[in-house]
């Protein structure tokens, strides 16, 4: 459906395609963007006035960015009036998923996160019983590196990146002790948790503090903390990130120390969305 409604009034400082801010105030193609990140907020619609207010822009002037993106596609209008992401916009966008591998996303904050720390950033995935490893990136040049590999696997409860997926799927002890089943879970140092009960408790620490810790459960001298990131659903993780670091080089109380650092440094990768 075709809004046709004008409105009349100043534009913006920087009207002409301009891009920036002034004065604080989007402008140009800052503001059109501005509009299309609101809009992808509300999957429903939402209404002019609304955008107006979220954005912080004159109407007017958030009617023309509106119509721009309407003649390319990327927004459109439902049968009240509401805007809404255009099909276009969708198309490109789902393409542009199913042609990028996950461990490409992942890798510029796997990047980062070695050279902060200068220690092993794993992306992993639950299959079952297991993690699998999707990318690793180790430390600089120089620093001990870890043994584990692109496509290798750990049992999940051994693993801070596995505790932190089964946090989301095994939500009482019930669920923990059916998953255990008749298969004992394998120890793998002094530290692994063997029980239903001990691995059920990990699981609640996990959701309540956001992320998941591996004190040197899965192999003697590492640790490890983990925290979930959505590349594919904006609810749901697809798997989890992890610096898995020598034990005597930076103790398990560091990491979480710098959770809030870790977490900003996967930027929007580690926010689901509401």
């Amino acid at each position: 459906m075709e809004h046709t409604q004008a409105f009349d009034g100043p534009t913006d400082p920087g009207e002409d395609g301009a891009t920036g801010t002034d004065g604080g105030r989007l402008v140009g193609s800052d503001r059109v963007l501005a509009v299309l990140k609101e809009l992808a907020r509300h999957p429903d619609g939402v209404g002019l006035d609304e955008v107006t207010r979220a954005i912080g822009s004159p109407k007017p002037t958030v009617h023309r960015a509106l119509g721009a993106l309407r003649r390319a596609g990327l927004a459109d209008q439902d049968a009240s009036s509401r805007y809404v992401l255009g099909d276009e916009f969708l198309r490109m966008a789902f393409a542009h998923h199913e042609a990028r591998p996950d461990h490409v996303r992942v890798r510029p904050a796997l990047q980062a996160l070695a050279h902060r720390f200068g220690e092993t950033a794993h992306y992993a995935v639950l299959d079952g019983r297991e993690v699998v490893y999707r990318a690793k990136v180790d430390p600089p040049s120089g620093a001990v590196k870890l043994t584990s590999t692109i496509g290798g696997r750990n049992p999940a409860h051994a693993t801070a990146v596995g505790k932190l997926l089964l946090a989301r799927e095994l939500t009482s002890l019930e669920d923990v002790e059916t998953w255990v089943g008749s298969f004992p879970l394998e120890r793998r140092t002094d530290r692994t948790l063997c029980t239903a009960a001990e691995l059920h408790r990990a699981l609640g620490t996990a959701i309540e503090r956001g992320y998941a810790c591996d004190d040197q459960e899965n192999e003697t001298g590492v640790n490890c903390l983990a925290l979930p990131v959505y590349l594919t659903s904006p609810t749901t993780p697809s798997g989890a990130v992890s610096v898995s670091a020598l034990a005597y080089r930076t103790p398990l109380a560091d990491l979480v120390n710098a959770f809030t650092e870790i977490r900003a440094l996967l930027g929007p990768l580690a926010d689901p969305l509401a």
